[in-house]
């Protein structure tokens, strides 16, 4: 079953409430106003100069993190990359967010190497950014969305025969790979009148040998372990873990709800992401990483931390754990 409507506007598939009660906006004003130094790093972060061979490798699942969401898989000769927002602040009011952690990026749109695909999971400026797609259509001739996001697209011409739209549940073939359009609780929208005209996803990514599960931007449910008795076991998951609060756990989950979900889909390597690039929540901005990190050792689940930029290959004898954010 996909993904459904109620007077025109996608909506999740289990109540997913996302009004701010007067107790809440009242809180998230006083934590506004108090501040939080620890809310952005105290200097540019570091980060790994990205690099990729002339052809991509045909072995394990290989994925490069640039901070956020954004990430680059390179699975059975094959790359694809993710919610390639590259600039240099997540909305396009500059003061909401602040600057990229980093400063400069591992590796600028213009230097990527060839792409078999661009792929989204959804429309929020913070993943879809209309110069990063201007910057690298070149690299491509496949983008591949959620329903309703390819609008977005053509509106910056790109050629409507390079963008494939899908529905939840729904598989389509890319050479040799599988990939599933996969249901994930949030909303979409990028200003005030248009909430929830495009559908928000997760993506299952199989290839003849290896499994990758991208969450995109969820609150934590039952589709998890849907999706995972579905096309479970992953030798990788990409999990959501960063701008969130108890105040909006509907829309993005904490830390621990991350590694539940990347049991719930049976997944083997966990790397989190949606945190390390900017402050959309009121978080010490190293917090996710931590509490996921905690968590994951509690429960005996595997976890990567990579710096942005670096490669992280699944399936290795071990993984970068090292709190490179403690400077």
């Amino acid at each position: 079953m996909g993904s459904r409507k109620e007077k025109g506007k996608y909506v999740n598939s289990i109540p997913t409430n996302m009004g701010m009660s007067v107790k809440s906006i009242t809180g998230m004003l006083r934590d506004t106003v108090r501040g939080n130094p620890k809310r952005n790093p105290a200097q540019p972060i570091p980060f790994k100069r990205a690099s990729f061979q002339a052809q991509p490798t045909a072995d394990r699942p290989q994925v490069t993190w640039f901070g956020h969401s954004a990430f680059l898989l390179e699975l059975e000769g094959r790359r694809l990359l993710f919610d390639p927002m590259f600039a240099q602040s997540p909305s396009p009011v500059s003061f909401f967010g602040g600057k990229r952690y980093s400063g400069s990026l591992p590796l600028e749109p213009e230097e990527f190497p060839a792409l078999d695909a661009i792929i989204l999971s959804h429309d929020h400026y913070d993943h879809l950014h209309k110069g990063s797609i201007l910057k690298l259509k070149g690299k491509t001739k496949r983008f591949i969305v959620p329903l309703g996001v390819g609008s977005r697209l053509r509106g910056w011409g790109i050629d409507p025969a390079q963008i494939t739209e899908h529905d939840w549940w729904q598989e389509l073939q890319l050479f040799q790979l599988k990939l599933a359009c996969t249901p994930a609780r949030h909303f979409s929208g990028r200003g005030l009148f248009d909430r929830n005209s495009t559908l928000w996803c997760s993506w299952v990514i199989a290839g003849e040998r290896h499994k990758v599960f991208f969450s995109g931007d969820s609150g934590y449910g039952p589709h998890f372990k849907q999706i995972g008795d579905k096309y479970g076991p992953f030798d990788l998951t990409l999990m959501e873990c960063g701008q969130y609060d108890e105040r909006w756990a509907a829309i993005h989950m904490m830390p621990e709800q991350t590694v539940q979900a990347h049991m719930d889909v049976q997944g083997r390597l966990l790397i989190p992401v949606h945190w390390g690039a900017f402050t959309l929540a009121f978080h010490d901005w190293f917090d996710p990483i931590e509490r996921a990190v905690k968590a994951a050792k509690e429960r005996g689940v595997v976890i990567a931390a990579p710096h942005i930029g670096e490669t992280t290959v699944a399936g290795s004898s071990s993984y970068n754990v090292e709190p490179w954010w403690r400077g």
